[in-house]
């Protein structure tokens, strides 16, 4: 099986790329976009909200948390999911 294009492997577990779209009527997680997966989510993007947000969405899905691990002020953002292989992400993701 191979991985999706905003899933990639890490030696600390899988790091995903996140496409994030602030001020959402709701939180949700919409599906790939290009090489990123899209989410929404109704929190601001001001002073690392929006952010968060998508943290507790990806973590609720996952079933664990996850950290922001690059691109902190920009819409594009990867997050690390510490000790999940990337085929149980993909497997969580229902992709």
């Amino acid at each position: 099986m191979s991985l999706p294009p905003w899933v990639r492997a890490d030696d600390a577990g899988t790091r995903l790329v996140v496409w994030v779209v602030p001020g959402s009527s709701r939180d949700r997680i919409v599906g790939p976009y290009g090489d990123a997966l899209k989410v929404r989510v109704a929190a601001p993007a001001e002073r690392g909200r929006a952010t968060a947000a998508v943290a507790r969405v990806l973590g609720r899905r996952l079933g664990t948390t996850v950290e922001l691990v690059g691109g902190t002020t920009s819409r594009r953002k990867t997050f690390l999911v510490r000790g999940m292989a990337p085929l149980e992400v993909v497997r969580r993701f229902g992709s």
